[in-house]
């Protein structure tokens, strides 16, 4: 947990770093493929990050959120005997906003957002021998726009 939490605030420091290089020193867009995401027949999306300005932004949101709530979870599950399990959810979180804020296209955007999505409903039903965690959990899983769509065609 400390490596992870060391970890990340460097990256809240890159993330600053990247939004004062493209906010005052004039940096320009620009992506970096990282790998192959998916490559089935003509269809075909890499793993990419953009840094524009608005990723830059959002790298500063959520890299000093995210730095900040892991730190202050180290006294909040001080007593818990789950607590590794808490941290992989909320690294699990982490990584699926920064996928979904430097994404380069829309298949990464996408899988950012279902990542996001999952992250939550693991965050939220973490006591998951409680039902209000439980139910939580479920009505949170239900509230992703795809699933409201999937949901709304069964049932007709």
């Amino acid at each position: 947990m400390a490596v992870t939490t060391g970890l990340l605030f460097v990256s809240c420091l890159l993330g600053w770093t990247a939004f004062t290089q493209v906010m005052w020193h004039g940096w320009q867009p620009f992506t970096v493929e990282l790998g192959r995401f998916i490559d089935v027949g003509k269809f075909r999306s890499a793993w990419s990050v953009r840094i524009d300005t608005l990723s830059a932004v959002m790298l500063v949101v959520v890299t000093t959120v995210s730095s900040l709530v892991h730190l202050y979870s180290w006294g909040y599950m001080a007593d818990d005997e789950h607590k590794p399990r808490f941290f992989a959810y909320l690294s699990l979180f982490t990584f699926a906003m920064l996928a979904l804020v430097t994404a380069a296209d829309f298949m990464q955007l996408f899988f950012g957002w279902e990542g996001v999505g999952l992250a939550s409903y693991l965050l939220i039903g973490f006591w998951y021998h409680k039902p209000t965690a439980n139910a939580a959990a479920i009505k949170a899983f239900r509230g992703q726009p795809g699933r409201r769509f999937s949901a709304s065609r069964s049932a007709s």
